[in-house]
């Protein structure tokens, strides 16, 4: 279970603590076990802050805390602050990006369920799709259930989510297709071969739509399985 630790402090001295923080960054490289930190500054008051640190679990948090470098960091942390730091401790029991579950929608809903009416629901209406297999972007929800329906006339297929990473505004997926060639496709009759590829996703989201898309894939792969090259 995901554990995340908040580190509530004041200082006048955030340039200073900064440094600190590099430095531990630096010196305990390969031996420290956080995932993910991020440092918050107070808008109401300029000299209070709140990191919050991300761990794999509790375990691994604990590890982390005993390494001497983090105990020496946080002797040095407590010297620029005004007054001993506070600290919650959170296992976390709901975690959602909220940019992904909507960029799921595409690979599960409407991409494998066929659901044509969730591309005006995630698609902004000037959303713009960058395809290697297309001479042209794909523009709206239109085209994005254009392009689907294409695909799908051509196979039954899946999507296998590898690895995905949200950060900011883009959602990145790692994926693997399998489908079986059920139906002409780019001018190749039906072979009823299943056949598989590897490809990497990349959307853009702005006011909780999909705005711009990204695909690269191995699509010379595919035309082999299918006997076309």
């Amino acid at each position: 279970m995901t554990f995340v630790q908040i580190i509530d402090y004041k200082t006048s001295r955030q340039d200073d603590l900064n440094q600190l923080l590099d430095r531990y960054v630096s010196q305990s490289q390969g031996k420290r076990t956080v995932t993910h930190s991020i440092v918050g500054k107070d808008r109401e008051n300029e000299n209070h802050y709140v990191d919050v640190v991300e761990f794999p679990s509790y375990e691994e948090a604990m590890k982390n805390s005993h390494l001497p470098e983090t105990d020496k960091m946080f002797e040095e942390m407590v010297a620029l602050c005004d007054g001993m730091p506070s600290f919650t401790n959170l296992d976390v029991v709901r975690d959602e990006h909220l940019n992904t579950v909507m960029v799921n929608r595409m690979y599960d809903e409407l991409a494998m369920k066929g659901d044509m009416s969730v591309a005006e629901e995630i698609f902004a209406a000037d959303y713009r799709d960058h395809d290697i297999s297309n001479p042209e972007d794909k523009i709206g929800p239109a085209g994005m259930r254009e392009d689907v329906e294409m695909w799908r006339g051509g196979f039954d297929f899946t999507f296998t989510r590898d690895a995905q990473m949200a950060q900011d505004d883009y959602v990145t997926t790692l994926w693997t297709w399998t489908g079986k060639h059920k139906g002409e496709f780019m001018g190749i009759a039906p072979t009823g071969k299943t056949c598989t590829m590897t490809g990497t996703t990349v959307f853009r989201c702005q006011d909780g739509m999909i705005k711009e898309g990204w695909w690269h894939y191995d699509a010379m792969g595919l035309m082999r399985q299918l006997g076309a090259m």
